[in-house]
């Protein structure tokens, strides 16, 4: 998700009712491109983060500390001078710029008060940090912009802050529906791309988020769209600027595969409500989003060597696979050198010597068939070199049935494997993948211990609306442990249909589950697959479901069962605690 002006705004919302009227009691420098303000206001103290790194730029207010190295940078000292002890007169935002501006009263060197600017621009690579004067002339900037790097603006100690008019966009705050007619009328583009290329502040997501409040194509153009298209979308447009106008913000973080993946200041129809997730302020939104991105990235790099192993040896198999299925392919001529050699057998005395080819008929359907021969061999000996031939095909093609079949289990095992490692979240969620991999083969155990490492990661366990546990097996080893050591024999069992993905387990307590808990236990198991919330799913009591002797975790076989289609809703589940 963009940090968009729609963000900015709810954020310049909240600061500015947790922040005015505080004072600034500590100021640090915690990284190069980062600064820490500690605001004290009446008996509570808050810490407002402010990143401009190029990477990872935000705002948000904190109950965390941080602190700055010994020495602090020139910035920092410079705004201890100017800022400490200052007055928090208020936060804003100029329009729906990516831009906030903290007003800062404070007393300057005799005595006077004055107001100071710290000017923070949220704009991706070019985000930074400003403090200004009250005429808002440059005092100094956490990144010095020079002519040499930007034609557009300096960003240098004199210079005169403004906002770079560079994209020529308009203000939707302001904006009227002819105006905004107007400005879309002759644009070609999809109309979802056009509302954030023509408006200030508004994100691809918030674009596409518009035209699905109005249930409109936001891949089509405007001029494309019919009168009554177009009212939807203005409509839609503006009840979205008329809270953003009013305040009234809804922070939430969106959930895909229990992995967040976007944020906004404002509900978001294009999702189910059951992945959305409101919180009671931008900032926990935003603290909560980064931590957890960052829970994942540090997740993605510890496991990189074991993706690396899984997806080289994933790619080679189904290399191997395909050449095992064009080899098949060409045993397909077995049973033609078969009827060659036989009909031979049978009208090789008509053949002269030396001849080419042979036409008979097929006494098996009355068909004529010609034989291509050896001219240097005779019919015995022709037929001969067709049953060699027959004869090394069906020893080819029974070898490469098993090899075949051994492959393609291969692969689904290895995709299972990749799939764990998506959802791992926990070093021993990682752990166990990787005692799963070494159970396997495909890597050697580290410190030579033969024995198993004790599982330090547990299998998701939700509640169902009706009051039922059901688990979730998070990976092949996981799966294995609730399938046949968890359940009982009259536990309801759940899988996705032909693809990898997490086994579910529904305690029955010695009772029928109603079908709402089994639509929630599907949907479940759909949800934790590779498939769409709608794949189907096998269902089978677990007695019926076997582990072939020498198979790879998690891989079993039924062979009676029950199939659905969830509808995906899970509004009434729970996590339960642990």
């Amino acid at each position: 998700m963009a940090f968009d002006g729609i963000v900015v705004a709810a954020l310049a919302k909240e600061l500015n009712e947790a922040l005015s009227e505080g004072r600034i009691y500590k100021i640090a420098q915690p990284e190069r491109d980062e600064i820490f303000l500690t605001v004290r206001r009446g008996k509570e103290q808050r810490g407002l983060l402010i990143s401009a790194g190029a990477g990872l730029p935000l705002v948000y207010l904190t109950d965390q500390k941080k602190t700055g190295p010994m020495e602090a940078p020139n910035f920092c000292m410079l705004l201890r001078k100017h800022m400490q002890n200052g007055r928090i007169v208020r936060v804003s935002q100029p329009g729906l710029e990516r831009v906030l501006v903290l007003e800062v009263e404070h007393r300057n060197e005799l005595g006077d008060l004055c107001i100071r600017k710290l000017i923070v621009e949220i704009m991706g690579k070019h985000s930074n940090i400003i403090f200004c004067d009250a005429d808002d002339t440059i005092l100094d900037s956490i990144k010095h912009i020079s002519a040499n790097v930007s034609s557009v603006r300096e960003v240098l100690p004199g210079r005169t802050w403004f906002i770079p008019d560079t994209m020529g966009k308009t203000d939707p705050l302001t904006v009227t529906k002819e105006a905004f007619r107007t400005l879309l009328e002759g644009r070609p583009g999809p109309v979802s791309k056009e509302l954030y290329m023509t408006f200030t502040g508004v994100s691809p997501v918030m674009a596409q988020d518009i035209c699905a409040q109005g249930e409109l194509d936001p891949d089509i153009p405007y001029g494309s769209m019919g009168e009554v298209e177009r009212i939807h979308l203005y409509g839609c447009f503006s009840r979205t600027m008329e809270r953003v106008r009013k305040g009234d913000f809804a922070p939430c973080l969106v959930y895909e595969e229990d992995q967040v993946a976007e944020f906004s200041a404002l509900p978001l129809h294009q999702y189910r409500q059951e992945q959305i997730r409101y919180m009671d302020s931008m900032s926990r939104v935003l603290s909560d989003y980064y931590a957890e991105k960052n829970v994942i990235s540090r997740i993605r790099q510890r496991s990189a060597d074991l993706r690396r192993i899984v997806q080289t040896t994933l790619e080679r198999d189904v290399k191997k696979y395909d050449l095992q299925l064009r080899q098949m392919k060409d045993t397909e001529k077995m049973d033609k050198y078969r009827l060659y050699g036989e009909l031979l057998h049978t009208y090789g005395y008509s053949a002269a010597p030396g001849a080419r080819k042979l036409e008979c008929v097929n006494y098996y359907d009355g068909q004529p068939v010609t034989i291509p021969l050896d001219p240097q061999l005779t019919a015995a000996e022709n037929a001969g070199r067709f049953f060699d031939r027959y004869g090394k095909l069906k020893r080819t093609r029974e070898a490469l049935t098993q090899l075949l079949a051994e492959t393609k289990e291969e692969i689904d095992h290895l995709e299972s494997v990749s799939r764990s490692l998506d959802t791992a979240r926990t070093e021993g969620d990682l752990e166990q993948i990787r005692e799963e991999l070494v159970i396997a083969g495909y890597i050697r155990r580290r410190d030579g211990r033969k024995k198993q490492r004790q599982a330090v990661s547990r299998p998701w366990h939700y509640i169902s609306s009706d009051g039922f546990d059901i688990y979730v097996g998070k990976n092949n080893l996981q799966n294995e442990e609730i399938t046949f050591h968890l359940a009982e024999g009259s536990d309801w069992w759940f899988h996705a249909k032909d693809m990898p993905g997490s086994h579910v387990i529904v305690k029955c307590r010695g009772e029928e589950p109603p079908d709402r808990t089994f639509e929630e236990a599907a949907s479940l198991a759909a949800y934790h697959s590779r498939g769409e919330g709608n794949a189907e799913v096998d269902y089978v009591q677990r007695k019926h479901v076997k582990k072939p002797n020498g198979a790879k975790p998690g891989f079993v076989v039924y062979y009676t069962n029950y199939s659905m289609v969830p509808t995906g809703d899970l509004s009434g589940v729970t996590l339960a605690e642990e």
